[in-house]
């Protein structure tokens, strides 16, 4: 039994820190961890990725990971919306909004 409490933890420990340092800053504002439903900003189905939203390849860098800059997508709304110039200005209206809500799904 203590055998698979400890490989239990271990994987959860090594999963985040595995995690890319971006979707850490999103975790940490939103108060997510990897087992929670995070809702896609655009659709609200279920989030697989923390995008840029001026991606590093448009201008972006280390620095642009903070939480204005951040969005859960689902990978439809990802491919559909992301790294594509036309809708920055719409991502971010989606984004500040969840912002200024103080938007966590823990708290529904």
């Amino acid at each position: 039994m203590r055998g698979r409490i400890r490989d239990f933890l271990h994987k959860k420990v090594s999963t985040y820190y595995n995690v890319r340092k971006h979707t850490k800053i999103y975790f940490s504002y939103f108060g997510y961890d990897e087992s929670d439903f995070i809702p896609c900003e655009c659709c609200s189905r279920r989030a697989v990725d923390i995008h840029h939203i001026k991606p590093r390849g448009m201008g972006g860098s280390k620095e642009r990971d903070v939480i204005e800059n951040l969005m859960a997508l689902c990978r439809s709304c990802h491919e559909k919306y992301g790294d594509k110039k036309q809708f920055v200005d719409f991502l971010n209206l989606i984004h500040s909004q969840k912002i200024h809500r103080g938007y966590k799904t823990k708290n529904l």
